[in-house]
């Protein structure tokens, strides 16, 4: 009696469920009927051919960050390279004219697009902001970026279409109802194997609250829901047909995370180090103040207070009068109230520490006082735990400042390694190992660190614009097949 009541609860929940997928797919299949006629039905160009749209998501294109230098670049690569394409960019940007965006590309970067750029503006690109999010900020952010890839593929459909921010679950979206061939650049997994393990072993980091770590249960709680996240993440982002990664860090994130190895490959991203190999090299002159220059913006993965315990730790053991005087330059920039809070904390920690009167912070700068500062530093800082790349760290190698990063991420694995056999830079990975090779570096003999800034600055070479063009091109190409 039992099994007959199973089996007619079953059936038909059973029969129910196969209609509804039926249904799914039915209605599935007519959106991208729909969509396919409304590309064919786009206009043409003069010659009668329809140019190939090549479309990039970067809802942010005019925020001048790193991310921006890439899609700037690889924009004006495939103008070079194909003729009958025209570029799309998908913005939020609707505080700006498409030509001030392309203005500000040239301002910032020095970067002069061959043809005009289409431009796709977005109303809905609030659904992606974090604020949006207090809680489950990474499922809200991503299910939010769908909603704002619908809205773009609607008003534009391309043949090809690249993720240059990092929304990997748009790709699904463009790939199944677009019926366009997909790729993306990863600038940063949106979820990694560090984080899981972060909240695995109840650490306390920036995004990792103390009441979770705190509670067992909540730990757990957040484990799941982390596992399941990276189980989707791995799914949407395996739909790519080519998948270019920033990093050795990155790729190894994303091979694990998306099992799609054959189609995923390394393409550094471009930094502009012609700039700063302008910079002379020579031997330091006797000086009565050496600086340290830290460039990044005020964020909390970036870890200033650890630069800061760090120089007041060199301090304390620096034997008074027996070497010239040091300077802690920050530099970097404050996007809203919350870095400028931050920044007044380190204050705060710089006045505890009385270490006031050494450290200087430079906010919002112009370059040319940048390349200022890195020209006359001696170390080049930087302390952030698995920095995905670091193109502030090639920048203070490229000006010829000693290195001194984080033993994680890029700089370990990509940037500071041995150049012929030969020292780049030098790693730390807290207070004591940063204070000793800062003292270290300062007790070489000039000569010696003129070999070290002379072998990083040959080494950078491989992350230049150039370099970029050609390994960009060459992921690329199994799109335009």
């Amino acid at each position: 009696a039992c099994f007959r009541l199973l089996c007619s609860l079953l059936l038909p929940a059973l029969f129910l469920s196969g209609i509804l997928c039926i249904c799914l797919v039915v209605l599935l299949w007519g959106v991208r009927l729909w969509i396919q006629r409304k590309k064919q039905l786009s206009s043409a160009g003069r010659d009668g051919k329809r140019p190939l749209l090549v479309a990039f998501f970067h809802p942010y294109c005019n925020a001048g960050g790193g991310g921006e230098r890439v899609l700037w670049c690889a924009i004006r690569t495939l103008q070079k390279k194909y003729r009958n394409v025209t570029c799309v960019v998908y913005t939020g940007d609707r505080d700006a004219t498409g030509e001030e965006i392309v203005e500000g590309a040239f301002r910032r970067f020095n970067i002069k697009l061959i043809h005009p750029v289409k431009f796709v503006f977005l109303k809905k690109r609030f659904l992606v902001e974090a604020s949006l999010y207090p809680h489950f900020t990474l499922l809200g952010q991503s299910l939010g970026s769908v909603f704002l890839g619908w809205e773009a593929l609607l008003k534009c459909v391309p043949d090809i279409y690249i993720d240059s921010m990092g929304y990997a679950f748009t790709i699904p979206l463009f790939k199944y109802l677009g019926g366009c061939r997909v790729g993306c650049y990863v600038h940063y997994p949106t979820i990694s194997t560090d984080m899981l393990s972060v909240v695995r072993n109840q650490d306390t980091r920036f995004n990792n609250a103390a009441f979770i770590t705190s509670s067992p249960l909540f730990s757990k709680f957040k484990l799941i829901y982390y596992y399941f996240f990276a189980f989707m993440y791995g799914l949407v982002g395996s739909c790519s047909d080519v998948v270019m990664v920033n990093s050795s860090w990155t790729l190894n994130h994303i091979l694990s995370l998306w099992r799609a190895g054959a189609c995923t490959s390394v393409v550094y991203p471009p930094c502009d180090v012609q700039t700063f190999l302008d910079i002379p090299l020579e031997v330091e002159k006797s000086t009565s103040e050496y600086s340290i220059v830290s460039v990044s913006q005020f964020r909390p993965e970036k870890d200033h207070p650890l630069q800061i315990r760090a120089f007041a730790k060199l301090l304390k053991e620096k034997r008074v009068g027996q070497e010239p005087s040091l300077k802690l330059i920050l530099i970097g920039g404050c996007r809203n109230q919350q870095d400028e809070e931050r920044v007044n904390n380190l204050k705060r920690l710089c006045e505890e520490l009385g270490v006031s009167e050494d450290v200087m912070f430079r906010i919002n700068i112009p370059f040319e006082e940048l390349k200022r500062h890195l020209a006359e530093a001696t170390i080049g800082l930087h302390t952030m735990w698995n920095e995905h790349f670091g193109i502030g760290v090639v920048e203070c190698m490229a000006a010829g400042t000693v290195i001194l990063a984080h033993n994680s991420g890029g700089p370990k694995l990509d940037i500071v390694v041995p150049h012929e056999g030969r020292v780049t830079g030098f790693l730390a990975e807290d207070e004591d190992t940063y204070a000793e090779t800062m003292a270290y570096i300062f007790s070489l003999p000039p000569e010696k660190r003129l070999e070290i800034r002379e072998n990083a600055r040959r080494s950078v070479h491989r992350f230049s614009d150039q370099h970029f063009e050609e390994t960009f091109l060459l992921s690329v190409e199994p799109l335009f097949k």
